[in-house]
């Protein structure tokens, strides 16, 4: 007898949703992807050329999908503001859940998910932060727990898209809930990791302009910004996010404690290969995100799979979405009003007067 597989539905179709779509039919073995949705014309014709031949049955109604028979965890690649409605309706039918992150634009909206899923602690609920799933993260976090750096006490790290002049994301800003919401939440959410899903946020301030895309303030955002986010443990996290990279993909981080530090990827590069030509020596980069992580979502996907069948325990805690969700849209918050924003330690606001 063939070993079981997960039966796994998708909603969404979009850039991300069709890579979830790909991993878990082609690259998943324990999974077998039954169902996706998507109210979008153009993207149920995508996946009727790739995805119907191999037995994947097509819905336009995500609330239809989830009544398949058999179905047992879905993927949520849809647009993020949909995301907590989308996973709470999961869970309620008693299905395990993968979300892209955030859950939600919204702290309050975010929370909501975490509590339908402790109604039903059997489900495994995560967000997918797919940092956490790469190789040379997972090496340096092995390390920086280990001690061999003492205590991470500083943490830098990036997030930068290349530039795109087509206005993809001036009109996709007006859902995101703009660029530390979209972009730094995977720093933010390292940050906690390395610092300690425990750390207790005591102050965010940020800054950026719009250098490139200036129709992005029309939804308050910026195509450049840094963030500075002050732990109560006595940490600090700084933070850089831009849209306008020339090169290419360039995510990095650095980890500084007290007896040494940690880097990844400071030099990006697509692969070993260096080209030598008359103006000098170069190295290509990714060109995007998927090109740096590809691997990561794939490891991500067969590590979702294999815990919902094996009865696992989750990478990482879905409280911990949450509170990368508030710190970023605190950032966000920052970057428009140009105030700092403060916290005592139970994590309720501040108003600077009191301080």
């Amino acid at each position: 007898m063939a070993p079981p597989k997960l039966k796994i539905g998708l909603s969404g179709l979009g850039r991300m949703g069709k890579r979830h779509a790909l991993h878990f039919l082609n690259r998943t073995p324990r999974a077998e992807l039954v169902a996706v949705s998507t109210p979008d014309d153009v993207e149920i014709e995508w996946a009727k050329e790739h995805l119907e031949p191999f037995g994947v049955t097509l819905y336009m109604s995500y609330e239809d999908m989830l009544k398949q028979s058999g179905l047992q965890a879905v993927v949520i690649a849809s647009i993020t503001s949909v995301h907590a409605h989308q996973a709470i309706k999961a869970i309620d039918a008693d299905k395990h859940v993968l979300c892209e992150k955030p859950l939600s634009t919204n702290v309050e909206i975010s929370q909501s998910v975490v509590n339908a899923a402790a109604r039903r602690p059997h489900l495994k609920v995560m967000c997918g932060f797919s940092r956490r799933f790469d190789v040379s993260y997972r090496d340096a976090h092995s390390k920086a727990i280990s001690g061999l750096i003492g205590t991470p006490s500083i943490f830098r790290s990036q997030t930068c898209d290349k530039l795109d002049p087509s206005g993809f994301f001036v009109a996709y800003a007006q859902h995101s809930g703009g660029i530390f919401v979209d972009c730094s939440i995977h720093d933010i959410d390292l940050a906690l990791w390395f610092f300690g899903q425990n750390s207790r946020v005591k102050s965010v301030v940020a800054s950026g302009i719009t250098a490139v895309q200036p129709g992005l303030r029309k939804w308050g955002d910026r195509d450049n910004a840094v963030g500075i986010v002050e732990f109560h443990e006595g940490k600090i996290a700084y933070l850089f996010a831009s849209r306008m990279m020339a090169a290419g993909q360039e995510d990095s981080t650095e980890i500084i404690g007290t007896e040494g530090k940690l880097t990844v990827n400071m030099q990006p590069q697509l692969n070993l290969v260096h080209i030598y030509e008359k103006a000098g020596v170069r190295r290509e980069f990714p060109a995007t995100y998927y090109e740096r992580f590809e691997d990561a979502f794939v490891k991500e996907a067969n590590e979702f799979t294999a815990i919902c069948l094996d009865g696992g325990e989750l990478p990482m805690k879905l409280e911990g979405a949450v509170q990368a969700v508030r710190i970023a849209c605190a950032l966000q918050e920052s970057l428009v009003s140009g105030k700092k924003i403060w916290f005592d330690e139970q994590g309720r606001r501040l108003e600077r007067s009191r301080l």
